[in-house]
């Protein structure tokens, strides 16, 4: 069985129902999947999954949340090498290009990113069968 992170910030609730999404998808696949809030994942944690989901909404000038999910994001992201991963969040101005830079950094740090996957405000009907099938995809 796939042990999958659904690591995540989530300031209004939106990143976390798409991250309940992903959660959902990793588990009707067949999958182990642990909830984590970004604040309580770290480098030690990385060995102990197979695969990896990420969510952050945009803040400021689209970019990750500065307090909790991006110094965490930066401690762990070189650590992850070649296992998949799948990033995601929301957004409520601009045109998602956090997300763009998001998907950058981590390839130039050698991240497996698989999928990415973005909300304008409250995930639709859409954006959770998008959730869930980047679930399905890290849990295959």
């Amino acid at each position: 069985m796939s042990k999958i992170a659904v690591v995540y910030w989530s300031g209004t609730g939106n990143t976390r129902s798409m991250a309940d999404a992903v959660a959902d998808g990793a588990t009707k696949a067949g999958a182990e999947v642990k909830l984590i809030d970004a604040s309580d994942f770290g480098p030690a944690d990385v060995s102990s999954y197979k695969a990896f989901a990420f969510g952050c909404p945009a803040m400021g000038s689209e970019v990750l949340e500065e307090s909790e999910f991006a110094p965490m994001w930066d401690q762990i992201k070189g650590s992850l090498n070649a296992k998949p991963v799948g990033l995601f969040g929301s957004y409520g101005w601009g045109g998602g290009e956090w997300m763009d830079s998001w998907k950058e950094d981590a390839s130039g740090n050698g991240v497996n990113v698989i999928s990415t996957v973005i909300a304008n405000e409250a995930p639709d009907d859409t954006a959770i069968s998008e959730c869930e099938a980047l679930g399905k995809a890290l849990a295959g």
